[in-house]
């Protein structure tokens, strides 16, 4: 389905529209929809007085499709902005947040996932996007059918990590339908606005946001859904564990005090939403020097496998810091995905969760 997707789109390459350019590259096609190649699509022309000059480019963009084989029928419909016919409106605009709809009964599953494992941190800057992705990598390459979502509205920083950025699409502007990367099947706030743009909502908005992102996304069969919440004890954590069925939480810490202060107060979150914590992860535990291999411990050491001994709950292992690892996820490659030091301990980490039932 995919491939004769992509191959619609590389026929429309070549249709021309007034004013310059061609249906993909002005980006006017919409809603397309393949289902046992039948092939429906709007093109949206850029404003109700110039659409009928559109008519030719819809004709032949039906023409060029009905060549490529494996299509069997083609409808192209015509809309464009500001008013139009009823009968020529393109599907509803798929847009994220706005106030959460109420729900009957307690914490609710997610349409085929199994299991949901969220990646949390008390404070900001101790990797937990990283270990989340990394993760989610190491987990599809031992053969899971895994699901990461960028919960971190306010710092989506997944599709840069993951190295994909484009808008996911919506047959009807309900159903949202996820990208894939790397193997994992993927959904972030980020790909629903600028890069460069703000998210600057009250908690309500957040709150409705994330109920569509776990609800409206068509997530198909999964092992585990890897949720990246943002740092600290917000209204995300709280909508998450009081809506979702969230198999455990995974706490991310580095080994300095400082950091273990707050992950301290994350786990006490978690504990008083009755959310099981799967373990503990001591980020940035050790650097080794690339020229001298001389290893130091720049952040401590030990401190967050202590903190998980007098809790009682598992120590999960331990990450280097690495310059690897950030030119990794920089260049939208993962670590997790290569075969060196940081992607054999993402690997173990991975080992360990299957191993306890959780991958």
């Amino acid at each position: 389905m995919a491939d004769l997707k992509d191959r619609i789109l590389d026929s429309l390459k070549s249709v021309p529209v007034p004013g310059g350019g061609t249906l993909v590259s002005r980006d006017l096609v919409r809603a397309l929809n393949v289902e046992e190649g039948a092939v429906r699509f709007v093109i949206e022309a850029p404003s109700a007085e110039v659409a009928a000059g559109f008519e030719p480019a819809r004709i032949a963009a039906e023409k060029a499709i009905r060549e490529i084989s494996g299509v069997k029928s083609v409808n192209a419909v015509l809309t464009a902005h500001g008013p139009a016919a009823p009968a020529q409106k393109a599907p509803p605009s798929l847009k994220v947040g706005g106030h959460p709809t109420p729900q009957q009964g307690g914490p609710q599953k997610v349409s085929g996932v199994d299991r949901i494992i969220a990646v949390g941190s008390g404070k900001g800057g101790v990797g937990k996007s990283t270990v989340s992705s990394n993760l989610a990598v190491a987990l599809a390459k031992q053969g899971r059918r895994v699901g990461l979502l960028d919960a971190d509205i306010y710092g989506p920083s997944q599709p840069k990590m993951m190295g994909i950025q484009k808008r996911p699409s919506s047959p009807d502007g309900k159903t949202i339908i996820p990208l894939k990367s790397h193997g994992v099947t993927l959904m972030s706030i980020g790909f629903m606005v600028e890069p460069e743009k703000a998210v600057v909502w009250r908690g309500p908005m957040l709150m409705g946001a994330l109920q569509q992102m776990l609800g409206q996304v068509e997530w198909g069969e999964l092992d585990v859904l890897i949720i990246d919440l943002p740092p600290g004890t917000g209204d995300v954590q709280l909508t998450l564990c009081q809506r979702t069925e969230v198999t455990g939480a995974i706490v991310v810490s580095t080994p300095q005090d400082v950091a273990l202060l707050d992950a301290r107060k994350a786990i006490d979150m978690f504990t008083t939403l009755n959310t099981p914590i799967l373990g503990l992860i001591e980020n940035m535990s050790t650097y080794v020097c690339p020229n001298c291999g001389n290893e130091e411990h720049l952040f401590g050491h030990g401190g967050v496998r202590a903190e998980a001994e007098r809790l009682g709950v598992p120590f999960l292992g331990e990450l280097p810091l690495s310059l690897d690892v950030r030119l990794a996820g920089d260049a939208g490659q993962p670590i997790a995905m290569g075969e060196g030091a940081a992607a054999v301990a993402y690997g173990h980490l991975a080992s360990r969760l299957i191993g306890g039932g959780m991958g």
